[in-house]
């Protein structure tokens, strides 16, 4: 039988063991009660990684970022944000849905970042006729890229002395921190406060690279999750015993965070395993993400690779852009295999 491996997503991973264990013993209550000890646990606890006075458990990430900019924002208001970012492309444009909160999208330079003058021009003036610019919305890391340390210090600089807020979408925080930490010779969880420092408010995933089921949190002040909590209620977000997501993703912190190095390499791996293919062209990778963008004959041949790639036992996804992930269910063999049947797709 063909090993199955996916490199969708990080989000499709399984719980491990530990995990598991951790889930079935999680103590519980009712969190809207405010009374679930695994969540409050987890609470305290990502907000003094990070560097917060308080953080707010999360079903996902689009609501933890949902709830964070409208937790900024009043209806009228804007936040300045990246085109390609979460939390203006994919999360369906819940905030101007949701709280009449307009974004305004900027060009991404080639690392991912937004150009300072370019956010500069974007800030309105104190004109009725205008939006009022509130927030700068930025991503780490964004399409994989781990984006420069000296950057998010200029940019929220900037912002702050604008007079605006600023949120991280910090969806694969601990990704950037390891990458981060690697450059710097420093560990990921000093990184991680590092970066956090910059910012507001963070949203934080544990159900990507750190392999939870489920979950995110949102940390920032006191009054900020005060405000974000009743917003989380408006939205649906209020769970019941959810200790036992929780508790996953305590478990994850524990032990999850360092092992992204692993990713990273095996990410770094299949990369140079697919060098030299003609027609596929891509970066280094900086983390767990890797597109491929195709040109020539291996684009006219696109539109079998999926069907073939999963013929022989490995998902995927995009097609003239491709997109892999990889996670802690993804080993060495796996790349391996992934490598090889790409490579005999084209050049078969």
């Amino acid at each position: 039988m063909t090993r199955l491996v996916d490199l969708r997503s990080d989000t499709v991973t399984q719980p491990t063991a530990g995990m598991r264990e951790a889930m079935i013993s999680a103590p519980l209550g009712d969190d809207v009660l405010g009374d679930d000890p695994s969540v409050i646990h987890l609470q305290e606890k990502i907000a003094d990684m990070l560097g917060f006075e308080a953080a707010l458990f999360m079903p996902t990430g689009t609501q933890s970022n949902l709830c964070g900019i409208l937790a900024h924002c009043q209806r009228g208001d804007e936040y300045i944000v990246g085109q390609k970012a979460h939390t203006y492309l994919w999360e369906g444009g819940g905030a101007a849905v949701f709280g009449s909160v307009q974004p305004q999208p900027l060009n991404h330079q080639a690392d991912g970042s937004l150009a300072l003058d370019d956010i500069e021009a974007a800030i309105k003036p104190d004109d009725a006729h205008f939006a009022r610019t509130r927030l700068l919305a930025l991503e780490n890391t964004i399409g994989g890229k781990l984006i420069p340390m000296a950057y998010i210090e200029q940019a929220t600089q900037f912002a702050h002395s604008k007079g605006l807020a600023t949120h991280l979408d910090g969806a694969r925080l601990f990704n950037a921190a390891v990458a981060q930490a690697e450059q710097r010779g420093t560990n990921a969880s000093k990184e991680a406060k590092v970066i956090a420092s910059c910012f507001d408010s963070v949203s934080v995933c544990f159900s990507k690279g750190l392999g939870t089921p489920v979950g995110s949190a949102l940390c920032g002040s006191k009054d900020f999750i005060y405000r974000a909590h009743r917003i989380r209620k408006m939205a649906g977000g209020g769970m019941r015993q959810a200790g036992l997501l929780a508790a996953a993703a305590t478990y994850a912190l524990d032990h999850h965070i360092d092992r992204l190095a692993d990713d990273h390499a095996l990410m770094r791996e299949l990369a140079s395993g697919l060098d030299g293919i003609p027609g596929v062209h891509m970066e280094s990778p900086h983390t767990n993400i890797l597109f491929i963008e195709l040109s020539g004959p291996a684009r006219d041949r696109a539109a079998g690779l999926l069907d073939y790639l999963r013929s022989r036992g490995i998902l995927a996804t995009g097609l003239y852009r491709l997109r892999f992930v990889t996670h802690l269910d993804v080993d060495a063999p796996g790349i391996h295999q992934a490598v090889q049947a790409i490579r005999e797709y084209f050049t078969s």
